[in-house]
């Protein structure tokens, strides 16, 4: 793999840790900018609808750019953002702030997964996306704790310079190593390009995508909680169960990259099998901390883990184009965002176990919609 391919994951890295640093500093930014955690809680949301939204947005008016050229654009889009929430004296400039980085962040990730499998063969996209994702992963395992430290000993506004000085050195690293010929530019209009939006079964794949995502956090937007007043757990010894889901996540989308391009559907059916069936014990022995424990890591290892395999699945219906990839992005993102509200209002209603069945019916919906697909590719290979 190409080195060119591990920086793009650096680049994700700091995109994930801008993305939920909002998470562990919600104290401090509350203090900061005169409004209440519930308000600072909202910064996360919006981060996600800037991605779904602005992150398709910006990906057609880069239609026709050079994809490097597309990055360092999107390099620094993100870089001002970041500055900007440094600087932010209040919570509507703060707003603006988490609208230019996450729509950012969307359109990047899109051109990041598009260059990527542009550098290797078919067979092996699978593997550099994983490898591109794995950035997510080690955002959501490291990033957010380191995030949450730098605020702790120099104050929140920190973490975002911290942030930009990352994505600073990315930047540079990436016009300096990334070859300008990778992807080169669309060779289609836009319109053209548009076109494989008319396919039913390109918007049925990516739903399906929606919704495995949307059962993984469904449930791991509210571990902390549940882990805490179902199972038991002290307050301290959360944060290192949370590290060992990180963990797991890790070296789930290793594994799962590793066999994506050959066993596309396999992968996810049998993954995301195992995330249901995880969640529905998780819901049903909550109060026993060995199988809670348990239950969350392989979730971690069979859920979110999906990406490299949904996105192999998505290319092979839609292509590998920079608009596939940032719609399908889009998509998971707002499985993130659909997953965690309909978590809180069920807790509202049922409890706390209630994001963990709600998981396990999301995952267990994706499932059947891929056993008839799954079955259809058998029964044409025996």
């Amino acid at each position: 793999m190409s080195r060119s391919i591990y920086l793009l994951a650096v680049g994700i890295f700091a995109l994930v840790t801008s993305e939920f640093a909002v998470s562990g500093l919600m104290p401090q930014m509350a203090a900061g900018l005169d409004v209440s955690v519930s308000q600072v809680g909202y910064l996360v949301t919006l981060f996600s609808l800037a991605m779904s939204v602005g992150g398709p947005i910006l990906a057609i008016l880069l239609y026709r750019w050079r994809q490097k050229s597309a990055l360092m654009l999107l390099f620094a889009l993100f870089l001002v953002g970041n500055v900007i929430a440094a600087w932010a004296p209040n919570y509507a400039v703060m707003a603006v702030a988490r609208v230019v980085t996450g729509a950012a962040s969307g359109a990047f990730m899109g051109v990041a997964v598009t260059v990527a499998g542009a550098m290797v063969a078919e067979q092996l996209r699978g593997r550099a996306v994983g490898i591109v994702m794995q950035g997510l992963m080690l955002g959501t395992a490291f990033g957010l704790p380191l995030a949450t430290w730098m605020g702790g000993q120099w104050g929140w506004r920190a973490t975002f310079i911290g942030i930009g000085v990352l994505t600073l050195i990315v930047a540079v690293a990436t016009l300096m190593i990334v070859p300008a010929s990778v992807g080169g530019r669309a060779a289609e209009s836009l319109l053209a390009g548009l076109t494989v939006f008319r396919n039913p079964r390109l918007w049925g794949v990516m739903a399906t995508s929606t919704l495995i995502i949307g059962g993984a956090f469904a449930a791991f937007s509210y571990f902390t909680p549940i882990l805490q007043e179902l199972a038991g757990f002290d307050l301290a010894i959360i944060p290192l169960l949370l590290l060992g889901y990180g963990l797991v996540t890790v070296l789930g989308t290793e594994i799962v990259s590793r066999l994506a391009s050959r066993y596309t559907l396999p992968v996810l059916v049998i993954g995301t099998g195992l995330s249901a069936l995880a969640l529905v014990a998780f819901a049903i022995w909550a109060q026993v901390p060995v199988v809670a424990v348990a239950a969350m890591l392989v979730v971690g290892l069979a859920g979110v883990t999906m990406n490299p395999a949904m996105t192999v699945r998505v290319q092979g219906v839609g292509g590998p184009g920079v608009l596939v990839n940032t719609a399908h992005l889009s998509m998971i993102t707002l499985g993130v965002v659909i997953g965690s509200a309909a978590g809180g209002i069920g807790i509202d209603a049922f409890g706390l176990r209630a994001p963990l069945w709600l998981g396990a019916g999301m995952a267990a919906l994706a499932v059947l919609v891929m056993i008839r697909p799954l079955l259809a590719t058998k029964s044409r290979h025996s």
